[in-house]
């Protein structure tokens, strides 16, 4: 009978072969789009071979689906939750939610540019650009429903939720700050005005 062997020091070498590669093809989707990308490309900027890319990592639809997935993690969507739940009013919660999703947009825009430049070429752009929004979307839903639950809802959640969507999401913040050129402090207290005005009158 054998024992396996697991060695801290391979996992992290594998651990960070992984990582420089989900990074090299974040900047090469960033600067050329995910269609003109190529799996040798990415092994390239890595500085690995392309079957160490297949091996660590996976196709580029796969590691795309990998990059956007850690991006979603980083966001930290539940802290901005939780704070929210701790509000009172319309007000305080819009403003925490316009801060979070703010934070998350600005932290995150290269990884939000890919995405965008990517649905069209994408295999299945619908798929990934519903693992992209679920959590996101399920968020300003929670928002929502905290509003509905404090008797400060004058509209039904489904239509506050989208409300928020509309102010918040991805498009929003894309729209103002690379677009048009806003700050994104001045983004971020327009939209807050705007939700805030939408869901109260």
């Amino acid at each position: 009978m054998t024992r396996s062997y697991h060695s801290p020091r391979r996992a992290q070498d594998a651990a960070d072969t992984r990582r420089d590669i989900l990074r090299a093809a974040t900047d090469l989707f960033s600067a050329n789009g995910y269609a003109r990308v190529t799996v040798a490309e990415i092994a390239k900027r890595a500085g690995v071979a392309p079957q160490t890319v297949y091996s660590s990592a996976g196709s580029k639809s796969e590691i795309l689906h990998e990059v956007v997935s850690e991006s979603i993690a980083r966001s930290d969507a539940a802290s901005a939750t939780e704070a929210i739940r701790r509000t009172e009013d319309v007000a305080a919660a819009i403003t925490v939610l316009a801060r979070g999703t703010r934070m998350g947009n600005e932290s995150e825009q290269q990884v939000v540019e890919v995405l965008f430049a990517a649905i069209p070429a994408h295999e299945n752009g619908a798929a990934l650009w519903e693992h992209s929004t679920e959590s996101y979307r399920r968020a300003l839903r929670d928002t929502a429903e905290h509003l509905r639950d404090k008797g400060l809802l004058k509209i039904d959640v489904e239509k506050a939720a989208d409300v928020l969507w509309f102010c918040f999401g991805f498009g929003a913040w894309r729209t103002l700050v690379k677009e048009c050129g806003w700050s994104w402090d001045e983004a971020e207290a327009w939209l807050a005005r705007q939700a805030i005005a939408m869901l109260t009158k």
